[in-house]
């Protein structure tokens, strides 16, 4: 089945983890054996073969440059000039992948429909296609940096990502948009952006909904009614994404899946962690929509975690057809499983694009 991932974070691996996505998943994981620099090293799932091989034909690929201010003890860059270079070079290293033919950015519902078509083919390979999304606005110096940022092809942004940032605050912190965001959300607006919902902490998200009225999708988050934490979206939440004609995609990472992870310490085996909560998740929104219309795929794969955090049933990113037959057993028709998988998604952009 054809598969659309709606949250990968291609060229942070290719550029911070050093991992040459035309290599192999195994390949990329004997060069890691010896290092330790980060928890997920040797642990990674994902690369263009592997995602070939899953019939994974288009993703939304991100950018992703995180400022931080003195006071804030996340990780990061240290003025946002340096996070937007960041930005443009992950953006370079797109440029490269697709000059040698592994990957073609998907920008139009012109260009989406040419990548289905080829993807509809028997050709052996075929580029991945990619929608350009920047994850965290924080690297946008200024509000004419988005228009910039257009231009190059970014079709989809997050205004945050991990705690404070300069436009909303995210996971794990409280705080509202501000002028900042709302001059931001007025932008991406304008400019017929897609809003990505995921990471906005509770005020940033209400005070988001009450002003921007615009497409808006949330391309890796799951339910808070099944793991209470922040980083999810409440039932309430959920509702107000649904009614807003919005897709939410299902992420892989362990400790969104099941209550109780602890990270650095916990296994999946040990927590029982597979692909059945990514369905469980499926489900719940389906029964809150009372269709499959609004949730789809998207796992943030190598998101800053491994095999060592994600379902024990995935050892590559090639193991999401597994999801369908899942689904099956749980008593989904053929046509809601190809909504899941990719239809939603794509339908989506297509209402977008025009």
């Amino acid at each position: 089945m054809f598969i659309l991932d709606a949250h990968l974070d291609l060229a942070m691996n290719a550029l911070e983890w050093n991992r040459d996505l035309t290599w192999s998943v195994s390949d990329i994981r004997e060069s890691e054996k010896e290092m330790t620099d980060k928890p997920d090293r040797g642990n990674n799932t994902v690369s263009f073969d592997a995602m070939r091989r899953g019939n994974i034909g288009l993703c939304v690929a991100t950018q992703i440059a995180r400022y931080v201010k003195k006071e804030n003890p996340l990780p990061g860059w240290h003025s946002p000039h340096q996070a937007w270079a960041q930005t443009q070079g992950q953006l370079a290293w797109y440029r490269a992948m697709e000059a040698i033919g592994e990957m073609v950015q998907i920008m139009n519902t012109e260009d989406l429909n040419q990548h289905l078509e080829l993807w509809a083919t028997s050709d052996a390979k075929k580029p991945i296609g990619y929608i350009l999304s920047l994850e965290g606005a924080d690297s946008i110096i200024t509000i004419d940096h988005l228009q910039k940022s257009y231009e190059q092809g970014l079709r989809a942004i997050g205004p945050a990502h991990y705690g404070p940032g300069t436009y909303a605050h995210g996971t794990d912190a409280v705080g509202g948009i501000g002028h900042k965001g709302k001059a931001l959300l007025k932008e991406i607006e304008r400019l017929g952006l897609i809003l990505d919902a995921t990471h906005l902490c509770d005020q940033s998200f209400w005070e988001t909904m009450k002003v921007y009225d615009g497409p808006i999708w949330a391309s890796h988050s799951n339910c808070r009614t099944l793991v209470n934490h922040n980083r999810q979206f409440s039932d309430e939440q959920l509702k107000e994404l649904i009614s807003r004609n919005a897709v939410i995609g299902m992420p892989l990472d362990a400790w969104m899946m099941v209550p109780n992870w602890v990270r650095g310490k916990s296994i999946p085996q040990g927590m029982n962690v597979s692909l059945h909560q990514m369905v469980d998740n499926i489900d719940h929104i389906c029964q809150l929509s009372g269709n499959t219309n609004h949730v789809g795929i998207g796992t943030d794969l190598d998101g800053g975690f491994g095999k060592e955090q994600g379902p024990e049933d995935v050892d590559t990113i090639a193991d999401l057809q597994k999801v369908p037959l899942l689904l099956k057993e749980k008593g989904y028709t053929a046509n809601e499983i190809n909504n899941i998988m990719h239809l939603n998604f794509i339908q989506f952009l297509r209402r977008t694009w025009g």
